[in-house]
């Protein structure tokens, strides 16, 4: 079962908004046991919003699942001492402050691995450790624009846009959590650990896959066709009488049976689009035929005629539609759980499709500060100590009712 794979597995998460957290929460979905540390004004992800809910920020919560929280100064030495301690006895760190900073606490990988020489450390940020832009900040919005990812979305002509989930967020954490599973692997069999360098630039990268390949073989900047798939055609968004399908019938079989659906056999034989190459070339023409003969009739007129013959296609859904679906209900990934302060929950849940989907319990995202005393108490710190952190204002318990 995925939700047991890492039981056992003690993860410390010291990253922030996206990315790091993400690769936390994965973590935590299979089975680890997830500490997130945050300084005492919190996870920077904590102050997005809108929306709240009894001030808690949806967008922090999407990313924090199945943790327990830690709030602790580590501007303190006392605090250091403690956390340093928690290294030794962890098998992952994931962090995701700027290259350096880690170091000059005392808590970088050559430091923590004396420690534990089996540790994990998994390293999230912008550009990479030793990058030539490794000093630079940067965030989602921010990489889509300098890694070339915003000039492939949008139409011509249009103002710049970015795909509006934090794409390369998620990428990024998907990939850490990879990197840190297969690190894992290593680690049981070789008795070591080791650094991971995962960057939110390179993340981009590999989401351009396909539009970096074409350019290293062309030459040529991809250019902004909105829907449509520069390798493919008709593979794009055409409108009907009342909306919009996303056809995709670029191969040939399926693009014989669109040209005599919509009454005109003949152009799979016009050498305009007869074959994938030429209809790409002259896409614009293509589209016009297309979207004059879809506009005959509704979408929901479409659809059944066009997955009769094998057609793949879809409406274009909005959120609304979308959780309304058999399709979405099945899926799993929307979960519920109670909060300790924002109550009955409803949010995204862990999307890789096990048997115990449905049955997997989660643990709400942590309130700031709400198990400090418990996990320094697990990590081995004595009660007298972890009495005096508090005292002096070096760690925060928060208290719930």
């Amino acid at each position: 079962m995925l939700g047991t794979a890492f039981s056992g597995v003690r993860v410390l998460d010291f990253s922030q908004i996206g990315a790091g957290p993400l690769c936390g929460m994965l973590m935590g979905d299979m089975g680890a046991d997830v500490i997130k540390l945050e300084a005492l004004s919190g996870d920077l992800g904590r102050r997005l919003g809108p929306p709240w809910l009894s001030g808690e920020s949806v967008i922090a919560m999407s990313f924090n699942r199945n943790k327990r929280g830690l709030a602790i100064d580590l501007k303190k030495p006392e605090a250091l001492v403690a956390v340093r301690g928690m290294a030794a006895r962890a098998d992952v760190l994931i962090e995701s402050f700027r290259p350096g900073v880690m170091e000059r606490l005392g808590l970088g990988y050559a430091a923590l691995a004396a420690l534990r020489p089996t540790l994990v450390y998994c390293s999230v940020s912008a550009y990479g450790q030793a990058s030539p832009w490794r000093d630079r900040a940067g965030v989602d919005g921010i990489v889509q624009a300098i890694s070339g990812l915003m000039s492939n979305i949008g139409i011509e002509g249009a103002p710049p846009c970015k795909v509006q989930v934090p794409a390369v967020d998620m990428a990024t954490g998907f990939l850490a959590a990879l990197a840190v599973s297969a690190a894992l692997r290593t680690a049981e069999r070789g008795g070591h650990g080791e650094h991971l360098d995962v960057s939110m630039y390179n993340a981009s990268m590999l989401l351009q896959l396909p539009a970096l390949a074409t350019y290293f073989a062309s030459g040529e900047k991809p250019a902004r066709i909105g829907s449509a798939a520069p390798y493919a055609a008709p593979n794009e968004a055409v409108p009907t009488k009342d909306g919009w399908i996303m056809l995709a019938a670029y191969q040939e079989d399926r693009w014989k049976a669109l040209c005599e659906l919509i009454g005109q056999p003949g152009l799979a034989a016009d050498p305009a689009f007869a074959n994938i190459a030429a209809r790409v070339k002259n896409r614009a023409r293509l589209v016009e035929i297309l979207s004059a003969a879809l506009r005959s009739r509704t979408t929901r007129e479409w659809l059944p005629l066009l997955e009769e013959r094998d057609i793949l296609c879809a409406p274009i859904a909005d959120y609304d539609e979308v959780t309304s679906t058999d399709q979405f209900a099945a899926s799993g990934v929307a979960v519920e759980f109670d909060h300790p302060l924002a109550g009955r929950v409803r949010l995204p849940g862990f999307a890789i499709g096990d048997p115990d989907a449905q049955s997997r319990q989660y643990r709400p995202p942590p309130v700031l500060g709400q198990h400090s005393v418990e996990v320094l108490g697990e990590y081995g710190v004595p009660r007298d100590a972890i009495d005096r952190l508090v005292a002096d204002g070096a760690v925060m318990q928060r208290q719930l009712a």
